[in-house]
């Protein structure tokens, strides 16, 4: 059967009267089977009533064939802590094509619209988690953090801990905990804010056994939760958040009141560094791969309110980017860091610089050092100017824990 042409596909907007292709076309790419389903408490009607929330809420564009959906794209509106600044941002999500209409283009077209309308919505940068990653860099995206997974022995649990407070589980729903990650992603760079299609989203597929764990000081004042779940005699962290080491302890210190319960702890950091150190015993299987993938949308617009070192000096600069998708970033931004902001100006540049759009991502959010990047041959220029820009940036790694 020929297949028609990219002219004949048709990109719209999807509502909840498209439920049900949605749904199934998701179901399909990422092999969701009914017994895992049945397993996660989930009926099928269910599923679909689940959906109507990102349809209604979230930008969702499909591309159909006649009346057939063919691939789609969602973008979630979150907001993200970037060096204590909150930026809108899109999180792009529920990307799939069916295998027959791959390689014809149509995902490069629903994601190039998918940008334009974020950066209408005025959201200057994007995050994704890849199932590609060369696929993604190919079109401006760039690694901006880390996932570091865990396995601690029932023997290895810190034993030691000790905290004056308390901890006590909670409702899901519970106001405390909530409030303790909007504290806690306040606080954080690169985390995200939690919306109410955000914790949707947070516990779809959790299963009704699992638990949440708030520890309270002496004062009675919440500073640290985590989430988990026992299951054959592993218990698995799906999160833990503390807002300083006293709750960290005290959460270990519950951890360890399980140690009769559990032969083993798994669970993930995402602050891209190891927790052996922090173990009375080391020696624990650590394994870290890279999380999220990050594209400035707008140059212009993200660096209206980013924030620099203000005891980096002042630095007027040049900076060259490359974007073959987004043509409005495909060019040269005269740019001026001093007192903590970087203002476009055009007074003369001491330097210049050029990158790609990915490279300017994963630095301006601190995966990656100017200086690494020109050791990487991503970046072109003098090395002086590179030591420069270092000097007025913020050097941190994002902390990106949302799966959405």
């Amino acid at each position: 059967m020929k297949m028609p042409s990219q002219e004949n596909y048709a990109i719209r907007p999807l509502n909840t009267g498209d439920v049900e292709q949605y749904n199934a076309l998701l179901r399909y790419a990422f092999q969701i089977t009914e017994q895992e389903l049945s397993e996660c408490g989930w009926q099928d009607d269910e599923i679909k009533q689940s959906k109507f929330p990102v349809l209604e809420r979230a930008d969702v564009l499909g591309c159909f064939d006649g009346n057939d959906l063919v691939s789609q794209i969602a973008v979630y509106p979150l907001k993200m802590n970037i060096y204590g600044v909150v930026y809108p941002v899109g999180f792009v999500t529920s990307v799939c094509t069916y295998p027959e209409y791959s390689g014809r283009g149509i995902m490069k077209r629903l994601m190039h619209q998918s940008l334009e309308h974020m950066r209408q919505r005025q959201q200057p940068v994007a995050l994704l988690f890849p199932y590609s990653i060369p696929l993604y860099r190919k079109m401006g995206w760039e690694i901006i953090s880390n996932k570091i997974s865990y396995t601690v022995k029932d023997r290895q649990i810190p034993s030691q801990l000790q905290a004056p407070g308390r901890v006590h589980r909670v409702n899901w729903d519970n106001e405390d905990f909530r409030n303790l990650h909007a504290q806690f992603a306040a606080a954080t760079h690169g985390c995200l804010f939690r919306n109410a299609l955000a914790w949707e989203e947070y516990w779809r597929w959790d299963e009704d056994d699992t638990n949440v764990a708030v520890y309270y000081n002496v004062k009675d004042k919440p500073c640290g939760y985590m989430v988990y779940l026992i299951k054959n005699d592993i218990m698995h962290i799906k999160e833990m958040v503390y807002l300083n080491r006293e709750a960290q302890k005290g959460l270990w210190e519950y951890i360890h009141a399980h140690d009769s319960m559990i032969d083993e702890v798994h669970g993930s950091t995402y602050f891209s560094e190891p927790i052996a150190f922090e173990m009375d015993d080391g020696d624990i299987k650590e394994s870290i791969r890279p999380y999220a993938m990050g594209r400035i949308i707008d140059v212009e617009d993200f660096l209206a309110d980013y924030p620099c070192d203000p005891d980096g000096g002042t630095l007027c600069i040049e900076l060259e980017i490359e974007d073959s998708l987004l043509p409005w970033n495909d060019r040269t931004f005269n740019v001026r860091f001093a007192d903590g902001h970087c203002t476009m100006t055009r007074e003369p540049a001491e330097y210049h610089l050029k990158m790609g759009i990915g490279t300017f991502t994963t630095l301006l959010l601190g995966y990656k050092t100017a200086e690494r990047l020109y050791e990487l041959e991503r970046i072109e220029g003098r090395e002086e100017a590179v030591e420069r820009l270092d000097d007025v940036l913020f050097h941190k790694i994002p902390y990106i824990s949302d799966y959405i």
